[in-house]
């Protein structure tokens, strides 16, 4: 008998399923926060102000205390290796109008997915200087500031000789 070795287990998920919001207005979240830490993701979705940020910030939370349940991982360790949004069913219902006439509105939900890697497990992700990971400014200071004089100075009054 052939049994094949169990691999250990280095990602973990936390789904979110028809979440009632737009699926790009949560894609503009889920840009911002792919590929960094936890605790920078968390840092990120405290200080936005988009509606999205608290279904996001619940997802991300669930996936890191699945880590440290099933993986017994670090948070300091992890990263979002993975997030995506999906379109998902809209919800249908009919508001009523003028003249016993009714409009159909459509509210559209999405599911979210994050996975959630631990590093400590990974040769690919080594520690970065973070000074060196600081882009830098590619735009320069064109414009000066000019000192104006102070006009009603008494060095400054002209005599009319």
């Amino acid at each position: 008998m052939i049994t094949k070795e169990k691999k250990s287990v280095l990602e973990v998920y936390a789904f979110g399923h028809h979440i009632p919001m737009s699926p790009d207005k949560a894609r503009r979240i889920i840009d911002q926060i792919r590929g960094r830490s936890y605790e920078e993701t968390l840092m990120i979705l405290e200080l936005m102000s988009y509606r999205a940020c608290y279904q996001i910030f619940k997802l991300v939370y669930s996936a890191a205390s699945n880590a440290s349940y099933n993986m017994s991982s670090k948070e300091t360790n992890l990263i979002i290796s993975k997030a995506e949004v999906n379109a998902s069913t809209s919800t249908k219902k009919l508001k009523p109008r003028a003249r016993g006439r009714s409009y159909p509105v459509k509210k559209s939900t999405c599911h979210i997915s994050i996975v959630m890697k631990d590093i400590s497990f990974d040769d690919e992700y080594r520690e970065v200087d973070s000074l060196k990971s600081v882009k830098k400014v590619r735009w320069k200071k064109k414009h000066t500031t000019i000192g104006y004089h102070n006009m009603y100075s008494s060095e400054e009054i002209w005599d009319k000789k």
